[in-house]
């Protein structure tokens, strides 16, 4: 059985592109601007952050052509072994429909330096899609992938493809399927999933897309969050996710009981001020992340 993703806090980053100023700025295809790519992710790894996903929804790789998706990975590769952060955590999106597709792309991911992929559900024909459909089209790119991959279950961008947590449960048990992201806000789906007395925790993490649900997910067994907001204040996301674990999880003490109305307090506190700057991101998007 493969290796899920560590727990923690994931970001979703944004890819940069060339400046207006740029001598090869192109308005039409603007290449990618690397130097400003690395200097982001260090700023994230510096902070605290677990691992980045790298051309996911918020980094717009339906506009990155595969030149310039293997270039974004290798370049932050490179730049995070240069720094002393070898090894550092990096899941490279796909958003194919295509099976063999979503395989070379998750390919080029491995030789550019990704340990995983985070998978998409194909969903452009979604009123016509099963859930046998759904499965086994997870299961053959997952049995031919080079690297563990995690189900990307994002309505919002999949033409609202159902993906229920009778599906995940299944594809759960798969040996290169090591988890999942929720981007959605039904955390009962959150529940039946992280929850599941039917998923190995062990092999399968959960993460939740949205850091406004961080709290509530991680006291039923979430594994963390790949959070856009954390771009931005990659430490206040942190801290809420390491109070809890210092209060209330794995880390832990016997002895901490005496402070848990305090903590409990400022953990609430936190994901209320996450939550209301996640109405930031779902104003502004892409862009509002990358202004910030």
């Amino acid at each position: 059985m493969a290796s899920p993703p560590p727990s923690g806090i994931f970001v979703p980053v944004p890819t940069f592109f060339a400046r207006k100023t740029a001598a090869d700025y192109n308005p039409t295809t603007p290449p990618v601007d690397i130097p400003t790519q690395v200097a982001h992710s260090l700023y994230l790894a510096r902070a605290g952050i677990r691992g980045l996903v790298l051309l996911g929804s918020t980094g717009e790789a339906v506009h990155l052509t595969n030149a310039d998706r293997n270039a974004v990975i290798s370049g932050v590769r490179a730049g995070f072994d240069g720094a002393g952060f070898k090894d550092y955590p990096l899941i490279a999106g796909t958003a194919a429909q295509n099976i063999t597709e979503a395989i070379a792309q998750l390919e080029d991911a491995k030789k550019a330096g990704a340990q995983w992929g985070l998978c998409l559900a194909p969903g452009y024909f979604a009123s016509a899609v099963s859930q046998d459909g759904v499965e086994a089209w997870f299961k053959a790119v997952a049995d031919a992938s080079p690297i563990p991959i995690l189900i990307y279950h994002y309505p919002g961008v999949s033409n609202s493809v159902p993906v229920p947590p009778t599906t995940i449960a299944k594809l759960s048990s798969h040996p290169n399927i090591v988890g999942c992201k929720l981007s959605h806000g039904a955390l009962d789906d959150h529940i039946l999933v992280a929850s599941s007395p039917l998923i190995d925790h062990s092999h399968f993490h959960v993460f939740t897309g949205l850091g406004q649900q961080l709290l509530p997910v991680l006291t039923i067994g979430g594994a963390g969050a790949i959070d856009g907001l954390a771009a931005i204040y990659p430490r206040a996301v942190v801290k809420l996710y390491e109070t809890y674990h210092e209060t209330l999880g794995e880390k832990a003490g016997k002895s901490n009981g005496t402070g848990i109305k305090e903590k409990l307090a400022e953990m609430r506190n936190l994901q209320y001020l996450i939550s209301a700057c996640e109405k930031l991101i779902v104003r502004w998007g892409t862009v509002g992340i990358k202004e910030a």
